[in-house]
């Protein structure tokens, strides 16, 4: 290990922005982190498991969910590292948008073309239950949003470069002010005759907001008092949103609950990313001294360089433990109602095992980052058309 973290040491640029990996490398960890702690499985009387959430008995929990929802962080350094990359460009924005998006793209209809071949192994090769099938296709479906609203701002960078140069730090304030128009709408004292749909508004703003701050922060017009000011005001504002407008505590969804924070954002999770995002620009020169150390940088780089992989499977990684283990009935912190203190011990008690799994189908899925150089056009039709069928599975469609 010390040889391997030395070798990755040699073979840093210097001009390698350390902070900046460490800060995405630590918002990846979040995500499986937090769909692996938060979310458990019941199992029915057929022996098929349906999704269930600690937070639903433990709504103590909630200040948990603060910590591992790391959307902003991820967007704010998302935002800093495309500004940066499109600066440098060699070719046309079309191509560099097509490179952008093409590394996006393989790794999701990698992990939904292999779904829509195992949904029908394991029903009628493995008996398992449709309603299991169903369950674990939602699961795998469930983070990959996060990348189609990704792409979309992606798409955006040079808008937002534009208002970056124009209005600095402030090009974000918009953003933040649109979001809090629809949720006024959604939740004050007009709601009842505001339609369902109206909370799709906040979408593409409230996730574009952290990522206007990247783009800001790479321009050089997000200096260090723009920073305290996203610290101290983004959490004032949390703080009254939770307390004075009866906001959900939890940022991820609650089973049972009417409102949520997050699908889609609502005026919350602006107020928690302006927060992290203000730590994080204050922090990243300390960050950066620590992550000098190879035996940190090493770390950071692997999960930087499986990014994708992460992202896309480790969802599957749980799965792979909790459907054989159904057979067996309920296992403690794997399958079994998740309403007790001995659940979550035993959740983290399973955790290692689930990175180790999500380690081993990593050593294969990985390959669905690189260039499909060698992949024809009826193999990647024939994967289109799988991720397809599989979507409208997991979507309800079919």
């Amino acid at each position: 290990m010390n040889r391997l973290a030395q070798r990755i040491e040699h073979r840093t640029p210097a001009h390698r922005d350390r902070a900046v990996d460490g800060l995405r490398a630590l918002a990846l960890l979040a995500v499986p982190t937090g769909h692996w702690l938060l979310g458990g499985f019941t199992l029915s009387s057929d022996g098929a498991l349906h999704n269930a959430s600690p937070l639903s008995a433990f709504g103590a929990l909630a200040p948990v969910s603060w910590i591992l929802q790391m959307l902003g962080i991820f967007f704010l350094v998302g935002g800093y590292a495309s500004a940066l990359s499109y600066r440098k460009r060699k070719g046309s924005t079309g191509d560099w948008l097509r490179q952008r998006l093409a590394r996006l793209g393989r790794p999701v209809l990698g992990v939904t073309a292999v779904w829509a071949v195992l949904l029908p192994l394991l029903h009628y090769g493995f008996g398992v239950p449709g309603d299991t099938l169903r369950t674990a296709s939602t699961l795998v479906v469930q983070p990959l949003w996060f990348v189609g609203v990704y792409t979309v701002v992606t798409a955006l960078t040079p808008l937002c470069l534009r208002a970056a140069r124009r209005m600095g730090a402030w090009a974000a304030v918009p953003l933040l002010g649109s979001v809090a128009v629809v949720d006024f709408l959604r939740y004050g004292p007009y709601a009842e005759a505001v339609p369902s749909w109206l909370g799709v508004l906040t979408i593409l703003p409230g996730w574009l907001f952290a990522y206007q701050l990247g783009v800001s922060w790479a321009e050089g017009r997000l200096a260090r008092r723009h920073a305290w000011g996203l610290l101290v005001g983004g959490a004032a504002l949390f703080a009254a949103l939770l307390l004075a407008f009866g906001y959900p505590a939890s940022m991820v969804g609650v089973p049972g609950e009417a409102r949520t924070n997050s699908h889609p954002p609502s005026l919350l999770v602006l107020a928690l990313a302006a927060t992290q995002s203000g730590a994080a620009i204050l922090l990243r020169d300390r960050i950066g001294k620590l992550l000098t150390r190879p035996a940190l940088w090493a770390p950071v780089v692997v999960v930087n360089l499986s990014a994708m992989t992460i992202l896309c499977w480790h969802q599957t990684a749980m799965l792979a433990a909790a459907i054989p283990a159904s057979y067996a009935g309920e296992v403690a912190g794997l399958v079994g109602a998740p309403d007790s203190v001995g659940w979550i011990l035993a959740r983290l008690a399973w955790m290692p095992l689930f990175a180790a799994l999500l380690v081993l189908v990593g050593r294969y899925a990985r390959g669905f980052e690189s260039p499909w150089e060698r992949t024809g056009t009826a193999r990647r039709a024939a994967a289109g058309l799988l991720a397809a069928g599989f979507a409208a599975f997991a979507l309800g469609l079919a």
